[in-house]
């Protein structure tokens, strides 16, 4: 039997930091525990890492010159001969399916490309990771993101074979800005209706939801930090994990521990562990209590992450609508966690009354309030967490997950 070859076209790959890049490096690792698939990952080379590398069962990692001028979104270095030895190096190999992920990235527009130029032009798979329009700091990137996304967006969307959603949220989202569904469930085209040829990939299909694996098993194995639990062990700790840009809402968070009563935030402590462009700005939300009640930790290996969270109590997911389902919030979720969550970025997907505090909103407000509620309520804290984690393991297999993804690849082999 000849083996199904795939190539992925990821925004970025590990050991860049993030829940896509964890997602498309453990998605690997299980589907190339089947014989039936060769599959090769191309991606950005930042950071500076090996070129080309071999994982789990003979996945090929090319990682081609890049850079950035805005900072997480990489620009190909086409400039560089290395990036065309790659892609034409590639380019001989004939592929049978072309992954794409996140629509906004550079390497989502080359994949489609790479999918499209072949003179028998390969199977594209478009999977989205994404619940809103771009959000950061600076309004001018904003802008020009949001209009990459009007013209390319629109153009992966309506112009892949299949596209898979990682959670309702991003669902939603792909339905209501570049999907338009009529009232047989069919697929339109937001810029236009008139050729159904141009949208014929989607029609007649739904956007299959496929939710993400966790690492279970390389979770429990992880051990608390001990230095965290007794700096702060007579205190309440709260924890956040993840990049620090705007949508994840961390600014909230720290405006949420400022406002609480003084007898509640004596005794508590706020754990901001990552990295990214907020940083500078949070810290200067922060202002006296930064490091006398707040303390960021700064860039960690998701081990030393994962021990952070287990010595913490609370687990407070703060994002604005942006990403599709946080992987930290599933994480902490698995280290047995009690959540406080905004409903955005999946947290309405998997907290409900048994299993945290799922919030209207992700206002400072409303997220205080959450912190109180638990503190008050000390035993519900054990409660949910235990809970967490038993959803978690009940529904977010990657064994499962996989197997969903073999389903679409076979079926669109046959047509």
């Amino acid at each position: 039997m000849n083996k199904i070859k795939l190539i992925i076209f990821p925004g970025y790959y590990v050991p860049h930091i993030g829940g896509l890049e964890t997602h498309v490096d453990e998605f690997i690792k299980y589907l190339s525990k089947s014989d039936n698939y060769d599959i090769s990952v191309v991606a950005p080379n930042i950071p500076k890492y090996k070129e080309f590398e071999i994982k789990y069962n003979n996945v090929k990692i090319y990682r081609y010159p890049a850079f950035e001028i805005i900072p997480n979104y990489p620009i190909p270095n086409l400039l560089n001969i290395n990036f065309w030895k790659i892609f034409l190096k590639l380019y001989k190999i004939n592929f049978n399916i072309v992954m794409t992920r996140t629509r906004f990235f550079t390497n989502t527009l080359i994949g489609f490309i790479f999918a499209k130029i072949r003179l028998h032009k390969k199977k594209l798979i478009h999977v989205e990771h994404g619940s809103a329009f771009v959000k950061v700091e600076n309004k001018y990137t904003n802008k020009i993101a949001y209009y990459y996304d009007i013209i390319i967006g629109n153009i992966v969307f309506n112009k892949s074979d299949c596209v898979i959603a990682i959670s309702n949220a991003v669902k939603n989202f792909i339905s209501n800005n570049f999907l338009k569904c009529d009232n047989n469930n069919n697929h339109k085209s937001n810029k236009s209706n008139k050729s159904n040829k141009s949208n014929k990939n989607n029609s007649n299909n739904d956007i299959p939801l496929i939710y993400r694996g966790i690492e279970i098993e390389t979770i429990e194995q992880i051990k608390e930090d001990s230095e965290i639990t007794n700096k702060f062990k007579n205190k309440v700790k709260l924890c956040f994990v993840g990049r620090l840009f705007k949508w994840k809402g961390v600014e909230n968070t720290i405006k949420a521990y400022k406002l609480l009563p003084e007898h509640i935030k004596d005794n508590t402590v706020l754990i901001i562990v990552g990295y990214g462009e907020d940083l500078k700005r949070l810290k200067e939300i922060s202002e006296n209590y930064l490091d006398n009640g707040i303390y960021f930790t700064g860039k960690k290996e998701f081990k030393d992450a994962i021990g952070i969270v287990k010595a913490s109590d609370i687990y407070i997911h703060s994002s604005y609508r942006g990403g599709g389902l946080s992987s930290s919030l599933l994480q902490a979720m698995c280290c047995g966690k009690a959540i406080i969550a905004s409903p955005y970025e999946g947290g309405n997907e998997v907290i409900n009354e048994d299993r945290g505090v799922l919030l209207k909103d992700n206002s400072p407000e409303q997220i205080k309030n959450g912190i109180i509620y638990l503190i008050k309520n000390k035993k519900l804290i054990g409660i949910y967490g235990k809970n967490a984690k038993k959803f978690i393991k009940e529904n977010f297999n990657w064994q499962s997950s996989v197997e969903e993804y073999k389903k679409i690849f076979n079926k669109l082999l046959k047509k």
